[in-house]
């Protein structure tokens, strides 16, 4: 492994994973019980022996500094090298970090200080399993500039993400950013390449790249693109600040060699069948809430428990989970400090420190920690959030618009979304 530096970007507002994200980034929100989301892009980089990593962080970041003060740098810290905390200092202007591009060019400082000869730069809020050590291996195989992992999609869902489009060779030789008609890969008219958000760079390129990037005016993606439809060599003069939208496209202008990682390829330890090629963007409810499910049956799409490759998060300090004479639990994901007391839970993940009064029923839900459920209360297709007790006798996911007039959310599909330390009126 040659020396690397990863930058984990962790600054996502994630406004469509709201109300979950009211009160932290979407990197901090929890998953699978007792896990956060920016856990896994960790854990791979660990796992990976890549041990010199800075997280940039920005919005709504309380949360999550606590979890990566506790779980990360006070545990992992003096075990792998360097974690570091890097929220935007206002070195170059009094402005926080106005782009993934932007974020980068602000930690030059960080860089330098570590001195890699590669940069890795890494969303924080996606769910996935990747040895890094594999693209790593590829990007120096094909003597690249820059490399780009991608992951193939159906082309008729690419709407959603950034297409990136390759040669027979795998070479990039475009990227489009959430078209309707997808370039699709050579000789696989079905499937379009998506942008995995995972980067690496060759140091010289990188320095030169951003610091181009950083001298052009700065633009809103969507003032940007509609001032290029008049002008097609306005990106010249403006950037967005984003690796995607600006570094990408300006680097294949100018001839680098940018390849592309096939994520189908990337092999795991104890990874197989089903679970080859999971990754999940979580940017909506509904894939938030679909993820949260994928990992509940007893083969599970997305495996937690392979040792071979372990997800790494806090050590909580509750007791271990605890089940009374009539409590059932099927298919489900119980977190520590967990009592069941005489109620079910069916296909259903339940975070740290639920209680689950006798004669009350979850299914197929979402439960984060600290949740007291009463007697008799039946909760369905809804995921809730902390410190909320739901009373006795309550129903939540059975009457949409008895959920809207408390003020959940209910998504298109049904799903009904409780905040953080929602109050029931019972009078």
């Amino acid at each position: 492994m040659p020396h690397i530096l990863a930058i984990v970007l962790a600054g996502g507002e994630g406004r469509r994973l709201d109300p979950l994200t009211l009160h932290r980034s979407k990197p901090s929100v929890p998953f699978a019980g007792k896990f956060r989301i920016i856990d896994f892009v960790l854990s791979n980089m660990v796992n990976s022996g890549v041990y010199h990593i800075a997280i940039l962080t920005q919005t709504k970041a309380e949360s999550l500094i606590d979890h990566l003060e506790n779980s990360w740098i006070n545990r992992m810290g003096s075990l792998v090298g360097s974690i570091t905390i890097n929220p935007a200092q206002q070195r170059l202007g009094r402005y926080w970090y106005k782009g993934t591009a932007d974020a980068v060019y602000q930690n030059f400082n960080r860089i330098s200080k570590v001195n890699p000869e590669m940069v890795a730069v890494f969303g924080g809020d996606h769910i996935y399993k990747m040895d890094i050590r594999q693209m790593v291996n590829f990007h120096q195989r094909r003597e690249a500039d820059m490399c780009v992992a991608a992951n193939p999609i159906p082309a008729d869902k690419c709407r959603h993400y950034g297409i990136v489009e390759v040669d027979e060779d795998w070479n990039m030789i475009g990227f489009q950013e959430k078209p309707d008609v997808a370039k699709t890969i050579p000789g696989d008219p079905a499937h379009a390449l998506a942008s995995m958000g995972n980067y690496i760079f060759n140091i010289d390129i990188l320095y030169d790249a951003f610091r181009r990037d950083a001298e052009k005016k700065s633009m809103s993606k969507d003032e940007l693109n509609n001032l290029c439809l008049s002008r097609p060599d306005a990106r010249e003069e403006f950037s967005s600040n984003d690796i995607g939208s600006d570094i990408i496209p300006d680097l294949l202008a100018r001839g680098s060699k940018i390849v592309v990682c096939d994520f189908m390829q990337n092999e795991v330890p104890g990874v197989a069948g089903r679970e080859m090629g999971y990754w999940r963007d979580v940017g909506t409810l509904e894939e938030f809430y679909e993820a949260n499910m994928d990992v509940c049956s007893i083969e599970p799409v997305f495996n937690l428990y392979n040792q071979e490759w372990p997800i790494y998060t806090s050590s909580s300090l509750f007791p271990p989970a605890k089940f009374s004479k009539k409590g059932r639990v099927y298919n489900s994901l119980i977190s520590e400090g967990c009592i069941i007391s005489g109620g079910r839970t069916i296909f259903s993940v339940l975070g740290c420190n639920v209680r689950l009064h006798h004669g009350a029923a979850v299914e197929n839900s979402v439960i984060f920690s600290n949740v007291e459920i009463g007697r008799g209360a039946k909760i369905r297709r809804a995921i809730i959030d902390k410190h909320v007790n739901v009373p006795p006798g309550a129903e939540i996911g059975f009457d949409p618009e008895q959920d809207r007039r408390r003020g959940f959310t209910v998504t298109e599909t049904g799903i009904v979304v409780v905040p953080k330390g929602y109050h029931f009126d019972t009078t």
